[in-house]
């Protein structure tokens, strides 16, 4: 019982960061849209948080606008007059243009409103982390908080990594948090790697072209991982360890005669040998001991590592660093969220897209300003590169449309742009269910 009401806080946590962020997010977007609009006296006839469908649960009229919240809270948008657009409402088009109307604004303007929420959804994201960094100043990780080094993934071995390998430099550049260097290997066009091994040498490692394919494939998205003390945690009941009288806190130290020095390298040889019996040396109180252990068919012994405590070095910023590191930081999330959208074209990408349960688990667990205002930051530059994804519907596709009348001279047939927005639509609510879809599955399986 007490777990269900655990679990039941977390998720009211979760979503009630969820949704104001959100909301948040909605509103600066359509602000983004509403303001050109209104600066190029361009008739708003809707503002709205969340879809009104058949009915609003608050809406007022000021003005030529009615503001509101729907009901639905899938999105929000902002009505223009003159404009087709998920509505569908074309009924006005048939009449004469009026001046308020987008559609008799020379093509600039309809193209400034029209990028409006992409740019503001841009500029929020990347004022965000300057404000983090200013008030909450930046985390750092150097190698020399990591005093056993990595422990390369088969893959990285492959390369040239080594267990106990530090963090030198990549690409020449000595990094703030060495933690990032997965997301670089995943992501980004590295050249090479400076690492020092176990025996004090530095060694250069090349880093080839494709390796973030061949980590997508392979399943192994963090090749290197921080070394930690094989010391044990816990013991599965019944397992293989539990049998051969294995204990918490035990220390491994061998296995089949070969000595073992993290629990990445350990859990490397157990796994290499299924339903084989293995040697494993342990220290319990300073005294070693030796026990046979006969592994399952995955290569398991069933045993948990003891938590690694990672102290973060917070370091101060000024102002004026804030918003250069600001900036760089936005840049590189924007950088590595295209670089990572390629792999939703793949069978195994498109089976881990997410929806809103994927979103909501962003968020942490318990109340936490500093991570809800980075998360808001990362879906606010998230939101700005899916709207501009050239799909009808999207802000997107109405720049394509306005891109191609700038350029041939001529305006798209109105019955096919409303065609363009129904097929649009389609594809949106196939990939919103689909998405949503996949987050029921996970949820189902768990």
């Amino acid at each position: 019982m007490l777990e269900f009401f655990n679990n039941s806080e977390v998720f009211f946590i979760k979503a009630l960061q969820f949704l104001l962020s959100l909301s948040l997010l909605i509103i600066v977007h359509e602000l983004g849209h509403f303001i050109p609009a209104r600066i190029f006296k361009t008739r708003v006839e809707k503002f709205f948080l969340f879809f009104d469908i058949k009915f609003a649960l608050f809406k007022r009229k000021i003005g030529e606008t009615i503001y509101g919240i729907g009901w639905l809270p899938l999105g929000g948008y902002v009505k223009i007059s003159g404009m087709i657009d998920e509505s569908l409402d074309i009924k006005s088009n048939k009449e004469p243009p009026k001046p308020w109307e987008f559609r008799s604004k020379p093509t600039w303007q309809r193209l400034i409103i029209m990028l409006g929420g992409v740019i503001v959804n841009l500029l929020v994201g990347f004022g965000i982390y300057m404000m983090i960094l200013f008030v909450w100043g930046k985390n750092e990780l150097k190698s020399e908080d990591f005093p056993l080094g990595f422990s390369p993934t088969p893959i990285a071995q492959e390369l040239g990594f080594e267990n106990g390998d530090q963090l030198v430099s990549v690409d020449g550049k000595e990094l703030d948090n060495i933690l990032d260097i997965n997301r670089m290997l995943f992501l980004r066009n590295i050249e090479y790697v400076k690492v020092q091994r176990i025996s004090g040498e530095i060694e250069t490692i090349e880093i080839p072209d494709h390796l973030g394919n061949r980590m997508f494939q392979n399943g192994e998205i963090r090749p290197l991982e921080p070394s930690i003390i094989p010391i044990i945690d816990s013991v599965i009941p019944s397992s293989p360890a539990y049998r051969a009288g294995i204990q918490s806190g035990d220390q491994i130290i061998g296995i089949s005669n070969q000595p073992v020095h993290s629990w990445n390298q350990m859990t490397q040889l157990v796994q290499k040998q299924p339903n084989l019996t293995i040697e494993v040396e342990y220290l319990r109180n300073q005294v070693e001991y030796f026990v046979n252990v006969t592994t399952d068919q995955n290569g398991h012994i069933g045993i948990f590592p003891k938590p690694m405590t990672i102290q973060l070095n917070n370091r101060e910023l000024s102002l004026k660093e804030s918003i250069t590191e600001g900036i760089d930081y936005g840049y590189w999330t924007l950088y590595d969220y295209i670089a990572q959208f390629k792999y939703v074209f793949t069978k195994k990408g498109a089976s881990q897209l997410g929806g809103f349960g994927t979103i909501g688990n962003l968020f942490p667990r318990t109340w936490d300003w500093r991570q809800f205002w980075a998360t808001t930051a990362f879906i606010s530059i998230i939101l700005a590169f899916m709207n501009i994804l050239p799909i009808p519907a999207l802000d997107g596709g109405h720049v394509l449309f306005l891109i191609y009348e700038m350029v041939s001279g001529r305006k798209p047939h109105e019955k096919f742009l409303e065609y363009a927005q129904i097929f649009g639509l389609l594809i949106l609510i196939s990939l919103v269910l689909y998405a949503n879809g996949n987050d029921i599955i996970r949820f189902l399986n768990s």
